[in-house]
């Protein structure tokens, strides 16, 4: 079976984090986002993938090559234009067995949901196109699905009111298709998965079924920032069991673990969760309180307190600097004494100057310089 993940969102919502990168390489654990997509993949014995390109193609070429280095066959597909999300699998088409089933996969969605069995679920039911379902406390935001005992489904709402939802049940990102579903899709045409195809599948009497997972899965869709802190966060914490991630290095205390090259100084204080890069360099009096993850070449100035943040390659952290809830982008700087918390977000290469304290949910974008004390709530 062949994969389609689509992966051609420009990631407006996780500005300025995907301003130098595109949303499915951000790191996740120090691991690109999408190679844990691919390791769950191959786990489950789908090792041909087609990535549905359309912003910044070159930088999964680049990453990833043909995808031998991670276990699978990888192609590249560039979409020309935002074709929607059911276009952009029927731009792929030609990549694509025209008698096999194939899956196609939302390559925003952190989940470990056991894709054997909803295959398994799929030929049992004799569905032209299933669909992965998790429940949600609030409907507002996603499409519902309304179906009888049997799973098939006879109503699908998008984004409706919670008292006017049918269920609680959304649609999950993950889909399952035979080739009769993508025949139906028009070609080179923007055509959406929720307004255009799912409304056909019904129209012409097409069984279209919903998998609930008997075994609830993980379910994240990491395209705003405190939804992408809050998926490194649980896979720190063990909540992606399916994933089989595990930090690199070598533990160095309870819940702490550390790669290659590490200095942390014998004043520091590290409380786990917390999982370092290599070459991280942790000074006397720092204070790490876990969930935090760090990439590669950070440094942390003395007395600086660090707790639920995601640091990436190369931040430095300046003496007396204080980061919670946050996300730091690649080389960026914060200065001595500056608060960053509140679900602030710091693009590549900006500088903070000493003093500043950035907060609710605030975002400076790359290669900013903000003088000391610029800001102070």
């Amino acid at each position: 079976m062949k994969a389609v993940i689509l992966v051609g969102g420009q990631g407006s919502r996780l500005r300025p984090l995907t301003v130098n990168r595109p949303k499915p390489l951000l790191p996740v654990g120090n691991m690109p986002f999408l190679s844990h997509v691919f390791g769950h993949l191959h786990r489950h014995g789908i090792d041909d993938i087609i990535l549905a390109v359309q912003y910044l193609p070159d930088r999964f070429r680049e990453f990833y090559g043909d995808g031998s280095a991670y276990g699978v066959h990888l192609t590249v597909a560039d979409e020309p234009e935002p074709m929607g999300t059911a276009g952009a699998v029927k731009n792929v088409e030609q990549y694509l067995d025209p008698h096999e089933t194939f899956l196609v996969f939302n390559g925003d969605i952190l989940t470990d949901l056991n894709i054997s069995d909803m295959v398994r679920f799929h030929k049992a039911s004799g569905a032209a196109l299933t669909i992965s379902l998790t429940p949600v406390e609030d409907t507002s935001s996603y499409g519902v699905v309304e179906m009888d005992a049997s799973g098939r489904i006879s109503r699908f709402i998008e984004k409706p009111r919670r008292e006017d939802a049918p269920s609680n049940l959304i649609n999950a990102g993950t889909y399952i298709l035979e080739p009769e579903a993508l025949a139906m899709m028009p070609v080179a045409q923007h055509y959406m998965f929720e307004f255009g195809l799912f409304p056909a599948l019904l129209e012409h009497g097409r069984p279209m079924y919903g998998y609930n997972p008997p075994t609830a899965a993980y379910w994240m869709d990491i395209g705003k920032p405190e939804r992408y802190l809050d998926a490194n966060y649980d896979l720190l914490a063990g909540k992606v069991a399916g994933l089989a991630w595990r930090p690199a290095g070598v533990a160095r205390g309870e819940g702490v673990w550390a790669d290659e090259g590490c200095d942390i100084s014998s004043g520091a204080n590290l409380e786990g969760a917390v999982v370092l890069g290599k070459r991280c360099r942790i000074e006397y009096g720092a204070k790490i309180v876990g969930p935090v993850v760090m990439g590669d070449d950070c440094t942390i100035g003395e007395t600086a307190y660090i707790s639920d943040a995601v640091l990436w390659d190369g931040v430095s952290v300046g003496a007396g600097a204080t980061l919670a809830r946050c996300a730091i982008g690649e080389r960026a700087s914060i200065g001595v004494r500056a608060w960053v918390e509140g679900g602030a977000v710091v693009g590549d290469h900006a500088t903070i100057g000493a003093g500043n304290k950035l907060a609710n949910g605030l975002r400076v974008n790359c290669d900013i310089k903000l003088p000391d004390q610029a800001i102070t709530f």
